[in-house]
């Protein structure tokens, strides 16, 4: 069985990959949209819905598994901890 952690970082990856971002793009969300894609991602609640992410919103794969769901979320809040990191 992985670890929370280890699933995180996995996801991270395979979001990089299939979204083509990196750390140079994501210093570029300075007002929240990590964390509010972060949280679209595990609650689907539209006060989090970005006008500008439509296409991430419609690409956001929900199989409605807690932990898939989960792991996801993780992934972007560590994308926004590396982004803030980067950024001091």
């Amino acid at each position: 069985m992985k670890t929370g952690i280890k699933l995180i970082a996995e996801e991270r990856k395979k979001q990089i990959k299939k979204w083509g971002t990196t750390e140079c793009h994501d210093i570029d969300f300075q007002e929240g949209q990590l964390l509010k894609a972060a949280m679209f991602a595990l609650t689907e609640d539209e006060q989090y819905s970005q006008s500008d992410w439509v296409e991430f919103e419609l690409k956001v794969e929900r199989d409605h598994h807690e932990i898939d769901n989960l792991v996801k979320t993780g992934a972007l809040i560590a994308a926004e901890i590396d982004r803030l990191q980067s950024i001091k």
